[in-house]
């Protein structure tokens, strides 16, 4: 069963994507700011990160900027999930590694095929 970790500080949006990505059948890890998602990726490697760019100590940007140095991080799927729509915010998610940049509020079924969809090309 593919891992998914949901990376936000949001609680409510935590067990939204969390309740979502189960259903769709992944098994699910949270980390509320950048500094879990750093340690979740580095003791538990998971199959794609949900990554939100609005979290309390590190940016989303910088995790995902972190993400991409560490080896087991270099190729990891990583789906920028944010509030921020303005293109210049979604360019530099892509610039820095991004795999998608997707704007809230957003199509569940959507974001489900966009994983699905990122983990079969990463297989």
């Amino acid at each position: 069963m593919p891992k998914v970790l949901v990376v936000d500080d949001e609680p409510n949006i935590v067990l939204s994507l969390e309740f979502l990505m189960q259903q769709a059948g992944f098994e699910v890890t949270t980390a509320e700011d950048g500094e879990g998602a750093l340690a979740r990726v580095a003791e538990d490697l998971p199959d794609l990160v949900l990554l939100d760019i609005s979290l309390p100590d590190l940016s989303g940007f910088e995790v995902l900027e972190r993400l991409r140095q560490m080896p087991r991080g270099a190729k990891l799927p990583i789906i920028m999930l944010t509030a921020h729509g303005r293109e210049v915010e979604r360019e530099k998610g892509l610039a820095l590694g991004a795999d998608d940049y997707i704007t809230k509020p957003f199509s569940t079924q959507a974001l489900v095929e966009k994983v699905k969809a990122l983990l079969d090309e990463a297989r």
